[in-house]
């Protein structure tokens, strides 16, 4: 490992001479490059990261002074997958620099790939407005390239995040949309239930019994197959728990569908807070008797 960070400071001390010497424009810094190229792997092959990524940003610098921006995006994004090892911040800010560069060329499926990178990172450190800016953006541009999957899977990210966030109308609003819209898709009819399941959840969340009850039969006008369904049957149970006020029946309906389908955390999490809404209703009405 030493041997190697010794070749990539040979490396680099090459490319910064070649910098600041006498040569022509271009050459000067095509031989530069080169050489941060290879000051970069081998500072990876030496583990360290901070160099590598630094060596990276370098050779960025000279894409960006011979008009080569796809290069230069690349390696900002070779630079943030060094940083991903150590920093989280510094890893977004290269990718950021990655995705200005990839909209300024038209690159757009690249922009949204790394927009959506971007969201996971902020995802990670549980930033989730953050996430959310990202993950929108990433939507809109895979949405403009008509990769209508990858946009829907970002636009589901939103919406969890929304709902994380208390922001219920909005997550409403984006799994009810993509439900729609995946109606008519022979490929991703099959999600449909599954989104109904999220908007649902979201609505117990809001705990207005009228609005639940609204949105049970908006869903089987949509999906004429979901009245028949266990998603449909457990929103149903559990919007009638709400309606009499009865916590026991609530906490029965998510064990027996649980035994059949297991609940992810985020909708764990979800339902634990519409059953805090319905047992702060109940014992409000302990206090009243």
């Amino acid at each position: 490992m030493a041997e190697q960070e010794a070749r990539g400071d040979e490396f680099e001390k090459k490319a910064e001479k070649k910098l600041t010497g006498w040569g022509f424009f271009g050459s000067k810094h095509d031989d530069a490059a080169d050489l941060f190229d290879k000051a970069a792997n081998c500072f990876k092959l030496a583990k360290n990261w901070e160099r590598a990524a630094s060596a990276y940003k370098k050779l960025a610098n000279c894409h960006l002074k011979l008009e080569s921006k796809h290069e230069a995006a690349s390696a900002y994004v070779d630079a943030a997958n060094c940083y991903k090892k150590i920093s989280a911040q510094d890893a977004a800010e290269s990718l950021n620099q990655a995705v200005n560069l990839f909209l300024e060329i038209g690159r757009l499926n690249m922009a949204a790939r790394y927009c959506k990178e971007l969201g996971e990172i902020y995802e990670q450190e549980q930033n989730f407005d953050k996430a959310i800016d990202y993950f929108e953006r990433a939507a809109d541009l895979f949405q403009s390239e008509e990769v209508t999957t990858s946009a829907n899977q970002c636009k589901q990210k939103v919406a969890q995040f929304a709902a994380h966030l208390e922001q219920y109308p909005k997550a409403i609003e984006i799994f009810e949309a993509i439900a729609r819209h995946s109606m008519n898709n022979s490929l991703l009819k099959y999600s449909v239930k599954g989104l109904l399941l999220n908007a649902g959840i979201c609505q117990l969340c809001r705990g207005d019994v009228v609005a639940i009850t609204n949105a049970l039969e908006r869903y089987q006008d949509l999906d004429p197959t979901f009245s028949g369904s266990r998603e449909y049957k457990l929103l149903a149970d559990l919007a009638a728990s709400m309606d009499e006020e009865d916590v026991g029946k609530f906490t029965d309906a998510i064990k027996e569908f649980d035994s059949m389908t297991r609940l992810d955390p985020w909708k764990t999490t979800l339902l634990l807070r519409a059953k805090n809404v319905l047992k702060a209703k109940e014992d409000e009405e302990d206090d009243l008797t």
